[in-house]
C-alpha cells in the first residue's frame, strides 16, 4: 500500500462527508505527531498496533560492490518497529 491508497482508505474509514484532502490532512498528521514523538521521547507506543522505537547500528566493515574495495560504513540511527499483539493476530 502506497501513501495515496492509505489516503483512500482513511477517507473511507472516516466516512461520507470526508473529503481526500482532509483524509490526506489527517493522515500527515498522524505521520508528523510520530516523527515528533520519536524526536522527543526515542519511542512511540500505539497500543494494539505497535512500538516505533529509535535504535543505533554499529559503525562496521563492509565493501563497495562495484569495485570490491573494503570500506567503513559509520554509525547510524534507524527506526524500527516492533509489531502489537493485535496487529500480530491480524496479520
Amino acid at each position: 500500500m502506497n501513501k495515496a491508497a492509505l489516503v483512500d482508505e482513511v477517507q473511507k474509514l472516516l466516512g461520507e462527508g470526508t473529503s481526500k484532502a482532509g483524509a490526506e490532512r489527517a493522515a500527515d498528521a498522524v505521520f508528523a505527531a510520530v516523527k515528533r514523538g520519536l524526536k522527543r521521547d526515542k519511542e512511540v507506543s500505539l497500543v494494539g498496533f505497535g512500538t516505533f522505537a529509535i535504535a543505533t547500528r554499529p559503525a562496521r566493515r563492509g565493501f563497495n560492490p562495484h569495485t570490491k574495495q573494503p570500506m567503513k560504513i559509520r554509525a547510524m540511527k534507524t527506526v524500527r518497529f516492533r509489531a502489537g499483539t493485535e496487529l500480530r493476530a491480524s496479520a
